[in-house]
């Protein structure tokens, strides 16, 4: 992907706002519907003079928006999308500084030294996987408040719980939330831009630092690990309780043909 140089001055206001919001699981959408799209990996283009890059595991990034456009553009993607989420979001403030270092500031503002299309991927890319895994965290959270009364169930009794439909239910929510987890976002994965942009890789090292990107793509990773094993141990507890049930009636029907057989047989 080669980036196309765009440096853009903001001057009514010394802050820049940046914004992700998670609408939907996927968002498939129709590019040629789009003027003054910059970037193809992400899915990047101009809205007056800012961005919005959007990211096919359902998060819009707005940078340099007003409020006003961001709430059009978010109520746009949420009307074109079949199954929208509860919104997910995560904003920061960005201010153009030239002779300061970039990264994060005390107040919690991000200095960078120029507002270019290549400083707006980078952030779009920590932003996205942000608002993503705090997504995901949540589903891994419900997931595991639903497995803890079958676990505790099974450690007091020996036994699973007798509503079947809603273990197997468990059992396809923890399949679910380990497949969004592993197969949808890259968390490891760098921006295509650092590799036309260099420069920029500490600025994107930063960022992921503040954001924990790694460190929660791990955990999450694990816990998304201990689920799949839940998951995996129950289905072959019902398994195994299926076919002790088969045999159980096995048994029962040869021993039903014995007593009759028996029957006919000493009959007079």
């Amino acid at each position: 992907m080669r980036v196309t140089s765009c440096v853009v001055t903001i001057e009514s206001s010394p802050q820049i706002s940046a914004r992700a919001v998670l609408v939907s699981d996927r968002l498939v959408i129709d590019r040629t519907k789009y003027q003054r799209v910059v970037s193809a990996a992400p899915f990047c283009y101009r809205h007056g003079d800012g961005y919005v890059a959007v990211f096919r595991y359902g998060v819009i990034v707005l940078v340099g928006l007003t409020a006003e456009d961001e709430k059009t553009i978010v109520a746009q993607f949420l009307s074109e999308t079949p199954h929208p989420l509860p919104i997910e979001e995560e904003r920061v403030g960005l201010e153009i500084h030239a002779d300061k270092e970039e990264g994060a500031s005390a107040s919690g503002v991000f200095y960078i030294k120029e507002f270019s299309l290549a400083h707006v991927l980078v952030f779009a890319d920590v932003l996205a996987k942000s608002v993503a895994l705090a997504r995901y965290e949540r589903e891994i959270a419900s997931v595991f408040d639903t497995i803890e009364p079958a676990a505790n169930m099974l450690a007091t009794s020996g036994r699973l719980p007798k509503a079947r439909k809603t273990l197997l239910q468990l059992i396809g929510s923890a399949l679910l939330a380990q497949h969004r987890v592993s197969g949808r976002i890259a968390f490891a994965e760098k921006p295509d831009v650092l590799w036309e942009q260099p420069d920029l890789g500490r600025l994107y090292s930063r960022l992921e630092d503040e954001y924990e990107i790694i460190e929660r793509g791990v955990l999450l990773n694990g816990k998304v690990s201990v689920v799949g094993s839940a998951a995996e141990t129950f289905t072959d507890l019902i398994d195994t309780a299926r076919s002790a049930r088969v045999e159980l009636l096995i048994v029962v029907l040869i021993l039903a043909e014995l007593i009759l057989g028996a029957v006919t047989l000493f009959r007079p």
